[in-house]
């Protein structure tokens, strides 16, 4: 098997050049995907390519990431409706430098036989005139060509219309694959669906001015079968980074994959074998409510971009919020599981003695409007404190209620939370 049998049974070779099987059938190549370095982390809509690097890798082809730190200050018009807000050297800089540290969980820079490589086209894009770029690049492109890009088209007929700056990405990018195909041999191409007009551009690129033959591949765009954007939440985009969105919540993301999407999504998110993926496929349409295709889906991006400790964490934490008894939790679980959940800080002097009334610390959460509010939901058994229903308007909260003397979690019904946290 090659790696398009590999991508074909994963149903990911979405288009390839004319020849490209014969190529992969018998070369080692050289490959490259370009990623936007528009923010500090790459998100999970960037996951799908940067796997395909990792099967290229797996198979015996040399990868290389392409950070496109001089494209990035224009933006690539593709797929996207509005120009892009333009990026600062500095901001493409420091943002390059975080998509690198996230690569190495996936690709491996090291190796000896064909180790992965990270360039950034702004080492040649910043150095050249645009005399120079249109002499040599420009003069190889018609206009009519250009235009006849479904990714201009589309915006060309939209009310903002598309810039020139924008216009010219396209020969960027192909002057980008003539480079890493004369600094590195780079033979092949890869990127999602929507750049395959890019793609083209630059094979014919190489043609015109080498007269070499070389090779484009895309991979589909990711779409979920509930017709939601795939990487949204309600919270926003699912980031790599820990800092942008935790490992609990990076976790739940997968957790919660719809039952149609969770099989095609083990086969193009894994490195798990047919056979591997074919009993969990199995277990999955015998018994889709044990959710097996999910958790072991979630359990190994987490593992990947997080790490085996960060995913222990969020299973913990998961069975916190899914039925565990909060007071044996531990509370930095506790506090991930429940980040976006207002919090108030409270005096541990408060609990002293008698301790502070479950109305009161209702009150103070802003979970009530009032003590009179308070009795009335403490009456008819809605309010808890941690997991334990508060049975009377007197009901006290001492220190010994706190969780790990850090926090306590108050909630009224079935979901609106506040984390009370004790400080001295």
């Amino acid at each position: 098997m090659n790696v398009l049998d590999e991508l074909r049974w994963r149903s990911l070779l979405y288009d390839r050049t004319e020849g490209l099987d014969r190529v992969l059938a018998t070369d080692a190549v050289t490959a490259y995907i370009g990623f936007d370095p528009t923010a500090s982390s790459l998100h999970v809509g960037s996951l799908l390519p940067i796997m395909g690097l990792a099967r290229l890798q797996r198979f015996g082809h040399t990868p290389i990431v392409l950070v496109g730190g001089g494209t990035g200050l224009i933006g690539d018009p593709s797929g996207k409706a509005n120009e892009r807000a333009l990026l600062t050297v500095d901001q493409v800089e420091a943002n390059a430098d975080g998509i690198h540290r996230q690569l190495e969980r996936f690709l491996d820079f090291a190796s000896a036989s064909n180790p992965a490589r990270m360039v950034n086209n702004a080492d040649w894009l910043r150095q050249m005139s645009l005399l120079e770029f249109l002499r040599d690049t420009g003069k190889h492109f018609t206009v009519n060509s250009m235009m006849a890009k479904d990714s201009v088209k589309r915006r060309l007929g939209s009310e903002d219309g598309l810039s020139f700056t924008e216009f010219s990405y396209q020969l960027l990018q192909a002057y980008d694959y003539l480079v890493l195909h004369d600094r590195f041999g780079c033979r092949l191409q890869a990127g999602g669906s929507d750049q395959w007009g890019n793609v083209v551009a630059g094979c014919d690129l190489i043609r015109r001015v080498r007269g070499a033959k070389v090779h484009g591949l895309v991979l589909p765009l990711v779409t979920t079968s509930a017709g939601t954007k795939f990487g949204k939440t309600e919270a926003g985009t699912v980031w790599l980074d820990a800092a942008r969105t935790s490992p609990f919540r990076f976790y739940q993301f997968w957790l919660n994959t719809d039952d149609r999407d969770a099989v095609k999504f083990l086969k193009w998110f894994t490195l798990l074998t047919e056979p591997e993926i074919g009993a969990i496929a199995w277990m999955h349409e015998v018994a889709p409510q044990k959710r097996d295709a999910q958790r072991e889906l979630a359990r190994i991006i987490t593992r990947t971009v997080h790490g085996e400790g960060e995913l222990a964490r969020a299973e913990r934490a998961s069975a916190v919020l899914f039925g565990g008894k909060l007071a044996d939790a531990d509370p930095a679980d506790i506090l991930m599981v429940f980040d976006d959940v207002p919090s108030i800080e409270l005096p541990a002097t408060e609990l002293d003695g008698e301790g502070l009334s479950a109305a009161e610390a209702a009150l103070r959460a802003s979970l009530v409007t009032s003590k009179g509010e308070a009795a009335r939901l403490i009456k008819q058994g809605g309010l808890y404190v941690n997991d334990r229903r508060a049975t009377e308007a007197e009901n006290r909260i001492t220190r010994a209620d706190i969780i790990g003397g850090r926090v306590l979690v108050l909630r009224k019904g079935q979901r609106e939370r506040r984390v009370l946290r004790l400080v001295s």
